[in-house]
């Protein structure tokens, strides 16, 4: 356990030992992040029981590999049963996701829902309304919320230490494989739907609602596919635009990441992701930064399990009512944007 998380759990301890740890099941397991949430969900014992996994579509990982022995156990016998609280959506294909998100919330459940969330905004907006009218939630899983880099280069933003804000510019250039190729060409949105979705949050996240979205979503492989490979989407703001541009043929594409905020007083840029850096370069002096360039590790970085942020929330929520650091109407205009962006909507 890395101290990163070691200070999540610590932190949520005082305030959730009190309670019986919530009993948890995994729905779906082919995307990309499920053995990690997995992984998260059972080293986290003292707040989750992770109960096992359904696999309602059959053709998706076992995980044994990942993750070690868990149980297989049956989607429908678990909505049915009311000690199962939380139900973390973790399957390969959007659509998916949210029907089984939307059976979770129906059942009375808390949903952790991976990215992206559906591919339908009226079935979002149906799936987090009735999750409002049960007093539930749906979390997001955008990877990113709660990245110490990130989240430091918005609070420079925020506090008015760049200055006033004019530009956000983000990229996620990453190689995939012919498996991967096919898989993501089932939406039009390629890449950008299935992970430039990441940024677009992170955009609104800072910005808020654009006032205009311009998407250039473009295949440029030789690979007679389809996929959306070379991707750029602009969103305009009355003050700002914000950039973000995803591809996939950079080799080294995972050191090239990165989230940049500019103001008139300079910026802010997260890269790599990991390990997590912040670079500051300011023309004067503000908040902890000095005037000139600077790099250095935002407090509580390090190579920790990424997802425990999300679940100690989660937790939290469950068990204390907190409020959720997003809120649904945040998620339901994420996701129109990035819908409109990928020439879904």
């Amino acid at each position: 356990m890395t101290r990163r998380t070691f200070s999540y759990l610590a932190a949520a301890a005082p305030l959730l030992g009190q309670y019986r740890p919530i009993r948890a099941a995994m729905v779906g397991s082919g995307h990309g992040h499920a053995a990690s949430k997995a992984k998260t969900l059972r080293m986290m014992r003292g707040q989750f029981e992770l109960l096992g996994v359904c696999r309602p579509n059959p053709e998706e990982p076992v995980l044994r590999d990942q993750i070690g022995e868990l149980p297989t156990l049956d989607y429908a016998a678990v909505l049915k049963d009311p000690s199962i609280e939380f139900i973390a959506v973790e399957g390969a294909d959007a659509a998916e996701n949210l029907e089984w998100a939307q059976q979770a919330i129906d059942a009375g459940k808390w949903v952790h829902l991976d990215k992206p969330p559906g591919a339908n905004l009226a079935g979002l907006k149906k799936l987090l309304d009735e999750a409002a009218r049960r007093g539930r939630i749906v979390q997001m899983g955008y990877q990113w919320r709660y990245h110490e880099g990130m989240q430091a280069a918005m609070e420079a933003a925020r506090r008015g230490w760049l200055g006033r804000v004019y530009r956000f510019r983000a990229s996620i250039d990453k190689p995939i494989d012919a498996a991967e190729r096919k898989h993501l060409a089932k939406y039009r949105g390629g890449m950008m739907f299935s992970e430039g979705c990441h940024l677009i949050d992170r955009a609104t996240a800072l910005l808020g609602k654009p006032t205009k979205v311009t998407g250039f979503i473009r295949h440029h492989s030789p690979i007679a596919d389809g996929l959306a490979d070379n991707s750029l989407v602009v969103l305009d703001y009355p003050n700002a635009v914000a950039e973000i541009s995803l591809a996939g043929f950079d080799p080294l594409g995972n050191q090239h990441r990165y989230v940049e905020i500019l103001g008139t007083n300079g910026s802010a840029k997260a890269q790599p992701f990991a390990p997590v850096r912040l670079t500051v370069e300011l023309k004067q002096a503000a908040g902890p930064y000095d005037a000139g360039v600077q790099t250095r590790v935002p407090p509580g970085a390090s190579s920790g399990m990424p997802y425990a942020p999300d679940f100690v929330e989660m937790a939290g929520v469950i068990r204390e009512g907190v409020k959720p650091t997003y809120s649904a109407e945040h998620d339901l205009m994420t996701q129109a944007v990035l819908l409109e962006a990928c020439g879904m909507l």
